[in-house]
């Protein structure tokens, strides 16, 4: 199962400029933390040796005067003795698809704010990233029922649109990602980047079958699992009244008694969605509600650079 990254990661990645999370999600504008984080992001990233890198390495182009020589290829110019610079995804046109669950099962958190709120800022932050980047960006938002639809669009106004929904609060009676899915096969025909932002503690084989259907077609897939640290370690300590906050029924539970069940079935659901996802090719990053936002940035960015790179030498 791929490790859920701890908030005191000490790996911390060399473009972020890492933001307390507690001070960020104190932060009442979905808007005003979406900045913040990216605003943190890109300074780190000019102090960085990444500087100047977009989304994702696409392919190269010759170089011509004028052009940052710190994107020239000099392993290219080893062996061709040309003069060859990396174009990046920024110099194309990416559209990406945010896909965000909104469901009850999201409006929980032990940590002072909800998975709802994090996952709301994490899509809020990747939508500004790419934005400021010129790439197009859409938003389908759903509970147990599909909520707000935004095509992925570059214009005037429409980050402002996506943040608006996102800053809605969560909905409905239970998580139905299936809907969702197949209502994004029917739309979007281009192919595209979906980046679905979920708890994903649901059963996983319509999920699956659906995620087929998608990759099927050309699309790529991103999944962040956004988790609250109790959903992971089950840390409770009294015995106290679980209530589901989809269905509403009600457990009286002892976690010293139930905790290694509990544990089990967690860690098997989390090994049965990244096998799901190592079978489709889909990136899989399950996420602390704890960890700072710009890990979640680093992880979308270096797994974007990693996959550009592994087409590229499969092209040549």
């Amino acid at each position: 199962m791929p490790p859920i990254p701890p908030s005191d990661n000490a790996t911390a990645p060399p473009p972020a400029s890492r933001i307390d999370t507690a001070a960020l999600m104190s932060i009442r504008s979905l808007e005003l933390r979406a900045r913040a984080v990216v605003e943190g992001y890109r300074a780190g990233l000019h102090r960085s040796p990444w500087h100047g890198f977009s989304v994702e390495f696409t392919e190269y182009r010759q170089y011509t005067p004028g052009d940052d020589l710190r994107h020239l290829d000099w392993r290219v110019y080893g062996r061709s003795d040309r003069y060859y610079i990396r174009k990046f995804e920024d110099e194309t046109n990416l559209r990406c698809h945010l896909i965000v669950d909104q469901s009850h099962s999201m409006d929980f958190g032990t940590v002072g704010w909800t998975k709802a709120a994090y996952a709301a800022t994490l899509a809020a932050t990747l939508a500004r990233f790419l934005h400021l980047q010129g790439d197009a960006v859409g938003l389908l938002s759903f509970d147990d029922q599909l909520r707000d639809y935004l095509p992925a669009r570059q214009r005037v106004g429409h980050l402002r649109q996506i943040i608006i929904a996102l800053d809605k609060p969560p909905g409905g009676r239970s998580t139905d990602l299936i809907k969702p899915l197949q209502r994004t096969a029917e739309i979007i025909r281009r192919r595209a980047l979906l980046v679905l932002v979920s708890d994903f503690l649901t059963p996983l084989d319509e999920l699956e079958k659906n995620l087929i259907s998608l990759t099927a077609t050309g699309h790529e897939a991103v999944l962040f699992q956004v988790l609250d640290p109790a959903e992971i370690s089950f840390g409770f300590s009294k015995a106290s009244v679980f209530e589901d906050a989809e269905t509403g029924r009600a457990l009286y539970i002892d976690p010293a008694v139930a905790r290694e069940g509990y544990l089990q079935k967690f860690h098997a659901h989390q090994d049965a969605l990244a096998v799901i996802c190592n079978k489709l090719g889909a990136a899989f990053h399950p996420v602390s509600t704890e960890r700072p936002l710009e890990f979640a940035l680093t992880d979308f960015f270096q797994d974007r650079l990693r996959r550009g790179r592994l087409v590229r030498r499969g092209a040549r």
